[in-house]
């Protein structure tokens, strides 16, 4: 798939996408990515991207021709998502509807805001991390691709380890994983663990998941669980 990134700040994207599990993804053929800057769609000699809100007020407001003219250029064919407070919150869901589309094009706002016209007749959807404020959207353009990129066939070698992540397939909190040494400054994995017996490793893996999802993130529960 192809994912577009519409934004002030190309650069920021340079090191995180050529690194991990994206780079292999783009190596491999199975991702795409394209980086637009937004000054490249004004028309004046400042490059000028922003003005004054109307109705005053402080700060300065992403203006709405650049935005459309990018996304013009790009022909999306699949989602356009606008990175917004005022989005509801991007989950894993989200992450997989994404993942099955052609192309994905992520907008990202800077300064006070957006133009609103910007949300209500270019882009199909916005989306938000979480209830707080970043500095701009490009912080959470990269967990969105990262978090569809990671999803493509055969962009993950071990797919076993991806379907045991928490939110996968519509389940709550993984269980908690160790690793060697078996005691560390006192502290000692869990014996079950160590057991060899995979019934009972299921069973409190399973438990354990339950619990913490219970106890820290009640909403993600299922219908029936207590």
């Amino acid at each position: 798939m192809r994912i577009n990134i519409v934004t002030l700040f190309p650069d920021f994207f340079a090191g995180p996408l050529a690194l991990s599990i994206p780079k292999r993804a783009a190596e491999a053929g199975l991702a795409e990515y394209r980086l637009v800057d937004l000054r490249d769609f004004t028309h004046d000699r400042y490059r000028t991207v922003d003005d004054i809100p109307y109705g005053g007020g402080a700060g300065m407001v992403l203006k709405p021709e650049p935005f459309f003219e990018a996304v013009d250029d790009l022909a999306p064919s699949g989602p356009v998502v606008l990175l917004s407070a005022r989005g509801p919150r991007f989950s894993h869901s989200d992450a997989v509807r994404y993942s099955v589309a052609e192309d994905l094009t992520l907008l990202c706002g800077h300064y006070k805001d957006v133009d609103q016209r910007v949300a209500d007749h270019l882009a199909t959807e916005e989306r938000s991390l979480g209830d707080f404020v970043l500095s701009g959207g490009e912080i959470a353009a990269l967990a969105v691709a990262d978090a569809v990129v990671r999803l493509l066939p055969g962009a993950i070698g071990d797919h076993e380890a991806a379907a045991t992540d928490s939110f996968y397939d519509g389940r709550g909190l993984s269980a908690p994983s160790y690793t060697r040494p078996a005691t560390y400054r006192g502290h000692e994995v869990p014996k079950v663990l160590r057991s060899g017996d995979h019934a009972r490793i299921r069973r409190w893996r399973q438990e354990t998941a339950d619990r913490l999802t219970r106890e820290r993130r009640p909403e993600l529960q299922h219908d029936g669980e207590s």
